[in-house]
């Protein structure tokens, strides 16, 4: 029997129009409006985090000043939302995005603008991005000294074109970077981010109720296997086959990789063993949750599968959300595998 195709067998070759294309909300939200966000009046700060949203988004309609007139203008705003996981700080990013528009405003989480800057160089992605109005980054983190003087600089050279920002986080801007790297050393270029930001403080509970992720357990991987078989666009990897074939795709490549993938199966899925892999890893899920593509997991599942060292690290959110994430499309891809009641008659 013929094997399903595999994400190892694509090599995706992504023009730099295309990456700037791509700079829009993710399909999870991309309908979100400042209308939709339904604030919790026990939490007053998702109130006002909301009214100056939609401040700053008019602020931004108003006609761009060019010339003289641009260098007696005030600084463009800068807002920086903080807080916990599933209190609407990316529903708000998004929704700014939109109101200030396609062509306007540039959409991306932090790791793909730092790939952007890889792909086309520090001076060509300066360029291109200060021909917006905004420039959105979600979930802004910085895990190397090098990330930290790339988006300080580049954040001022945007700022200095008059372009305005807009980041979500779980970290209070003078706080990132703990915990990864010697931030001390640094502390000069992190402060110059955080002096740049008006910060948004936004409280509450998960309104999504997840909680701390649980371990998905995997499927047999016969069945995995099987089932991709018979799902037009579905793909099938070995587990391991595929954390090596990350290492040769760019990960600003990684979206492309799935371009008309309606599920992806995994075989012999096991813990990973190299920070490296588990980082790009956390990149696919990114990418793959953005495109809402169920995934199905076979070996251990996510049991495991970034290992306590690595949760305890200064990476530990990037792993959480990676296996919150994980677990909601493993979920999907068992539906599709093992359908319920209803779904057999």
């Amino acid at each position: 029997m013929t094997p399903p195709p595999g994400l190892t067998s694509r090599r995706p070759q992504v023009p730099p129009d295309r990456l700037l294309a791509g700079l829009v909300p993710p399909r999870h939200f991309h309908e979100a409006s400042f209308e939709s966000y339904r604030p919790d009046r026990e939490h007053p700060s998702q109130e006002r985090a909301l009214t100056r949203m939609r401040g700053v988004a008019e602020e931004l309609a108003a006609p761009r000043r060019r010339g003289w007139f641009a260098r007696r203008a005030p600084a463009p705003p800068a807002v920086y939302l903080d807080g916990g996981f599933g209190v609407g700080k990316t529903h708000l990013l998004a929704a700014l995005a939109r109101a200030v528009g396609p062509d306007a405003a540039a959409y991306g989480t932090f790791v793909e603008y730092t790939h952007l800057v890889g792909a086309l160089g520090f001076a060509p992605t300066v360029r291109a991005l200060s021909q917006r109005r905004l420039v959105c980054i979600d979930e802004f983190e910085l895990d190397d000294p090098g990330d930290t003087v790339l988006m300080s600089r580049l954040l001022r050279e945007l700022g200095d074109h008059g372009v305005a920002l807009a980041a979500t986080s779980n970290t209070l801007p003078e706080s990132l970077g703990e915990g990864r790297f010697a931030a001390e050393d640094f502390l000069r270029e992190i402060q110059a981010l955080a002096a740049r930001f008006e910060v948004l403080r936004i409280d509450g509970p998960d309104y999504r109720h997840r909680g701390a992720p649980h371990p998905e357990s995997g499927l047999p991987d016969t069945l995995v296997a099987d089932t991709a078989r018979s799902l037009p666009g579905a793909t099938c990897d070995a587990f391991g086959d595929l954390l090596h074939h990350l290492r040769t795709v760019h990960p600003s490549r990684y979206g492309a990789l799935l371009d008309g993938v309606t599920l992806a199966a995994l075989t012999g899925t096991a813990p990973v063993g190299d920070q490296a892999d588990a980082l790009r890893l956390v990149v696919l899920v990114d990418r793959l949750y953005d495109r809402d593509v169920p995934v199905l997991l076979g070996g251990s599942g996510t049991a495991g599968l970034f290992d306590e060292t690595m949760l305890r690290g200064g990476y530990r959110k990037k792993y959480l959300r990676a296996l919150s994430r994980l677990g909601a499309l493993a979920e999907q891809g068992r539906a599709v595998a093992v359908p319920g009641p209803a779904d057999r008659t």
